[in-house]
């Protein structure tokens, strides 16, 4: 199976780990993954605004150009904003308007784009194409006794709605279940970490990250895994600040569900870039490291 792979902006800073970790999972999983050449940034937060919607929409398209080039029908994001904002300019190109007027954009790249290909989400891919069946039989290492809440955000299965139930998502628990652990139900599964906000709004997002944790801590989660690269940045990064101003002292490791798939498939730690959490993740996953 072959993937063209969009990896986005955060693939190279905050969420170095989820992309370190997905390439070495795909190894053992014997997926052929290519990378866009000379992809951009989705537009993603704050360039509709900075430039314009239209020319926000034209910078997310390159990609899609970009990828159609590579022969693929498929384009898979990692991160679900980038999945969010392909997914919507993609659809745009039913439009006929739309369509030219993007393409006349498109082409002092030198590049133009038919709209026919799909957008795809990295779980869904693991899910759906490559199957649980398969997943768990590269299962070396058993993540038994692990407790998990998968937490899958609010963009990742709602944005677009093409994949999996957006009110009662299954296949993050799903991929858990197929690594031997057990997904823990917690009622803030989907509720919205506030996203990009976090860099104007700190304090918002300490006081929206804060009932996050605290669910899945109390519903005896061991770690949260998430599939959305600013959910895992939020919840990792400002947990000692949610501990200094709600008086907690959440521990509560927060991966990539790939870092935990490295793991059961016995990768090692710089494998599965775990040096990179900000919350240690040592005492709860010492079992398998």
């Amino acid at each position: 199976m072959k993937i063209t792979l969009y990896p986005g902006c955060a693939s190279e800073g905050t969420a170095i780990s989820y992309t370190q970790s997905a390439l070495e999972v795909a190894k053992k999983l014997g997926l052929e993954v290519k990378e866009i050449e000379d992809w951009n940034c989705c537009g993603s937060t704050v360039t509709s605004s900075a430039i314009g919607q239209f020319a926000a929409d034209v910078l997310a398209a390159r990609n899609l150009a970009l990828a159609e080039k590579m022969g693929d029908q498929a384009v898979v994001a990692t991160c679900s904003s980038c999945y969010t904002v392909l997914g919507n300019v993609n659809k745009k190109f039913a439009d006929d308007k739309f369509k030219a007027n993007a393409n006349d954009a498109l082409s002092k790249d030198n590049l133009s784009y038919s709209g026919k290909l799909k957008v795809r989400m990295l779980l869904d891919v693991m899910y759906s194409d490559v199957g649980l069946e398969t997943i768990k039989s590269k299962v070396v290492k058993p993540l038994t006794g692990l407790k998990v809440a998968g937490y899958v955000g609010c963009q990742t299965v709602r944005s677009l709605r093409e994949f999996d139930n957006c009110e009662n998502p299954t296949f993050l628990d799903g991929i858990i279940s197929a690594l031997g652990a057990e997904p823990v139900q917690f009622s803030h599964k989907l509720k919205c970490c506030t996203g990009a906000m976090a860099l104007s709004s700190h304090e918002i997002t300490i006081s929206t990250v804060y009932p996050i944790i605290k669910s899945a801590h109390e519903a005896g989660a061991d770690v949260i895994v998430t599939p959305c690269p600013l959910c895992q940045m939020n919840l990792d990064a400002y947990q000692v600040k949610v501990n200094k101003n709600f008086n907690t002292q959440y521990k509560m490791p927060v991966l990539f569900f790939t870092q935990l798939m490295a793991l059961a498939y016995g990768l090692d730690r710089n494998a599965a870039g775990l040096d990179y959490c900000i919350v240690s993740p040592n005492e709860a996953l010492k079992k398998w490291m």
